[in-house]
């Protein structure tokens, strides 16, 4: 069966650099390239075949944004890491082959969005990803 998800509280460093889900991701790793809006550590976390699904109030359940491969999903993080507001990876769970967080944001007129992550993991690269997002207006 595995061992049993871990929590990652998000004041405790040192514990979540430790943290890998069985196929082999550092999710310490993966939230200082989310938090330090470094797109190019983020793109070397996904496999080439990598599939991107995000659904908010512009993609609904109906009609998700999916984005196909890691070129696809590279361009959408360069863009977003482009951006200038905060990342702030939240109530992390690291299981066997998923990782799950909540990524709080904030741009500097105090606009917030939140969003919630799932990500499935191969290999020690993530191969889907799924994202739930809502923004104030």
């Amino acid at each position: 069966m595995g061992d049993p998800p871990t929590v990652a509280g998000e004041k405790e460093e040192e514990p979540m650099t430790q943290q890998r889900t069985a196929g082999g991701l550092d999710f310490g790793a993966l939230r200082r390239a989310i938090e330090g809006r470094d797109a190019e550590a983020l793109v070397g976390f996904y496999a080439d075949d990598a599939q991107m699904v995000t659904v908010n109030k512009n993609a609904t359940p109906s009609s998700p944004q999916v984005l196909r491969g890691k070129q696809e999903i590279a361009r959408y993080l360069r863009d977003v890491c482009g951006r200038e507001m905060t990342h702030r990876v939240e109530d992390g769970v690291v299981g066997e082959g998923r990782v799950a967080f909540v990524e709080a944001c904030e741009y500097p007129d105090g606009v917030k969005v939140l969003g919630a992550a799932t990500l499935e993991v191969e290999g020690g690269k993530i191969s889907r990803q799924v994202n739930v997002e809502a923004w104030d207006e």
